[in-house]
């Protein structure tokens, strides 16, 4: 896959890119692969670009990517709520994206696969996702309101701690 960016966690292997078509990735990767189950994340649920929604318009060209997984709840109810939060978000919650901007993220992307949520974050090379995401927060009390109201949506997927929630996928 030209350009892909791979990651792991635990069992789990992510691969990001843009394919064309990707039933033919996909049956190439069942047949290298034939015992592994084989997941694509193509429903986006959430796209914030940062040249659309921050005042600075600043476009890093050199950044890293960051790939983060959870569960949404079991509940389908619950499930459907998420997702309406997050296609209302820039016009009923603004601050979220207000906050992506304070924290210099280029990008960040919720792919959904049945209950399983694939979150990217875009930010500029050379920087850390745990010195920036705090600016997301900082004299943002929405945000923390958002990211308290969002917990009750997510849940760690299978292999994670008892209480963990977002893990990191590091990358390969």
């Amino acid at each position: 896959v030209k350009d892909a960016l791979i990651y792991q966690w635990a069992s789990y292997t992510a691969v990001y890119s843009f394919v064309q078509d990707m039933t033919v990735l996909r049956g190439q990767l069942q047949n290298a692969f034939p015992n592994t189950k084989i997941k694509v994340y193509q429903d986006l649920v959430y796209d914030f670009e940062s040249q659309e929604h921050c005042e600075s318009k600043e476009i890093h060209k050199d950044v890293e990517t960051i790939i983060m997984t959870a569960n949404l709840v079991s509940d389908p109810a619950k499930q459907q709520e998420y997702i309406d939060y997050h296609q209302s978000q820039f016009e009923k919650w603004p601050e979220v994206s207000g906050g992506f901007c304070n924290a210099s993220f280029q990008q960040v992307l919720v792919f959904k696969n049945e209950r399983q949520l694939m979150l990217v974050i875009t930010i500029p090379k050379g920087q850390r996702l745990d010195k920036l995401n705090p600016k997301t927060t900082e004299n943002n009390p929405k945000v923390v309101e958002w990211n308290k109201l969002m917990s009750q949506y997510q849940e760690g997927i299978e292999g994670t701690k008892n209480g963990e929630t977002w893990i990191v996928l590091k990358e390969y």
